[in-house]
């Protein structure tokens, strides 16, 4: 357990330090220095569970396997490959004066405090644990959303964190609930929140009370998703918060919501004997990819563009989990993956695309392949990825999943599919004019760093054309963990 001790204390003293020191010129690189070493360790912690199967911390607070392993490796990549980005980008802001000394600190502090909630939310064993670091996510990402102190941005701020909070609140009563059928069947026990205990003894607890505690866990969990009708604040936090937070909330915070639904969805499934956690999950994730993909024709800031797309993806990976079997499961396991990469290399992309126009406004982004044409591509390239193109990842995820709702719901692909089509030409009616439309005037080349972009996307171009047979085998061991069986 080495390895994971490392992997949570490492942002923890990040936090502590960058506290002290992160309005110094040093701190983009203090901050890249420790997201380096905490990839590393969770790099040593993936191969040891690959090697040796699920571990149990001593005391059982925390719980490592093959599911939320590789989110925990996902989130210490991308929280790297994000801190390569967030230095420049963060000195530059700091340059035209955007932020100051004091909140450059904040800034640094609170990007490895909100890692630390995120590692701690995936690995905890306890369900109290998980809402506790849920909510610290929450807290982390307020400060980083109300950064920059502008009306619009304190504004945004505190929309998170009302409808959150609420949210969350929801989430709580829910795992209040959960306890509450676990001390009917563990009475007394100092282990009625912990889900491996809880997992083996589910078929024994009321599927009444789990029932309702789901509906709560669903709206609270939902709202950190961004299921429609809980979305409203994701818009908002991304538009006017820094755009390295962009990066990490919608790669990385909405895939640990997700996680929290899906470990609770493993426990009501045997006690209730039915699929209707599934259903729920599938009525709010098609719902969610609907509307997504509609409102993607009405924004004019490339950010909520961009905001609204997570949204889409987000409903299409809660279908898949609601769907259920080892296909569609599967598949939104390597969704999460491929989503994340490429979301978090777009909001990347778009922080330099903001630098070039001087605006996020889409009507004033324009020519960027004739302005500076290494960014031009890469927004190119990854939008199409993200549009689920082949030979991307996403087109496999997708492909994985619609061949699962065929076998299973035949009915329910004619929807889906309109709502791929619909999210396309939303995002391609904005894209053609940004990248390929005469640049204005004044509009000149930037300094970027698109090492991170290019290394993303190439992963999910790997994962699309040929998923490693490591991985194959670590997503199989996921999906047996989630509903019993695999794809091999």
């Amino acid at each position: 357990m080495i390895y994971l001790y490392l992997t949570l204390l490492l942002p923890l003293a990040g936090t502590l330090l960058l506290a002290l020191i992160g309005q110094q010129r040093t701190a983009g690189w203090v901050n890249l220095l420790f997201t380096i070493a905490t990839f590393a360790a969770s790099v040593r912690l993936a191969l040891e569970v690959f090697a040796q199967g699920v571990l149990l911390s001593p005391g059982k607070l925390f719980y490592v396997d093959a599911f939320n392993v590789y989110l925990i490796l996902l989130n210490a990549l991308v929280g790297m490959t994000t801190a390569i980005f967030s230095g420049p980008y963060m000195a530059h802001e700091l340059k035209i004066g955007r932020v100051d000394a004091g909140r450059m600190r904040l800034y640094h502090a609170m990007y490895q405090g909100f890692l630390l909630t995120m590692l701690v939310a995936l690995s905890t064993n306890n369900l109290g644990v998980l809402w506790v670091a849920v909510e610290g996510a929450t807290l982390a990402t307020v400060l980083l959303v109300s950064l920059y102190r502008t009306p619009k941005s304190i504004e945004a701020g505190w929309k998170y964190f009302i409808l959150c909070g609420v949210g969350i609140a929801q989430a709580l009563f829910g795992t209040v609930l959960v306890y509450f059928a676990a001390e009917r069947v563990l009475p007394g026990s100092d282990e009625a929140l912990l889900w491996s205990v809880l997992h083996q003894r589910a078929g024994e607890m009321d599927p009444a009370v789990l029932t309702l505690a789901f509906v709560f866990l669903l709206i609270g969990y939902g709202t950190k998703v961004g299921l429609v009708p809980l979305h409203n604040w994701l818009p908002d936090a991304h538009s006017e918060g820094p755009t390295p937070m962009s990066a990490i909330l919608s790669g990385l915070l909405l895939n640990i919501a997700l996680y929290a639904l899906v470990r609770f969805k493993m426990l009501i499934d045997p006690a209730i004997g039915t699929n209707l956690a599934g259903s729920m999950m599938m009525g709010f994730g098609l719902l969610s990819f609907t509307v997504a993909g509609l409102l993607l024709h009405r924004q004019q800031d490339v950010k909520r563009l961009f905001s609204y797309s997570s949204i889409e993806h987000m409903g299409l990976m809660t279908f898949a989990f609601g769907l259920g079997g080892p296909m569609a499961t599967f598949g939104a396991l390597l969704h999460m993956i491929v989503h994340s990469l490429t979301k978090s290399a777009l909001f990347v992309t778009v922080g330099h695309v903001s630098h070039v126009a001087g605006s996020q406004s889409i009507e004033k982004i324009r020519g960027l392949i004739h302005t500076q044409p290494v960014i031009g591509w890469c927004f190119l390239i990854a939008t199409v990825a993200l549009a689920g193109f082949p030979p991307f990842g996403i087109f496999a995820s997708e492909f994985l999943l619609f061949t699962a709702t065929m076998k299973s719901s035949p009915w329910l692909v004619i929807p889906l599919l309109s709502g791929l089509a619909v999210a396309f030409a939303g995002l391609f009616r904005h894209m053609q004019r940004m990248v390929y439309g005469d640049a204005p005037e004044g509009q000149v080349a930037v300094k970027a760093n698109m090492w991170p972009v290019i290394l993303h996307l190439l992963l999910v171009l790997w994962l699309g054309i040929s998923i490693p047979a490591v991985l194959v085998d670590w997503l199989d061991q996921a999906t047996i963990m989630v509903v019993g069986k695999g794809v091999l």
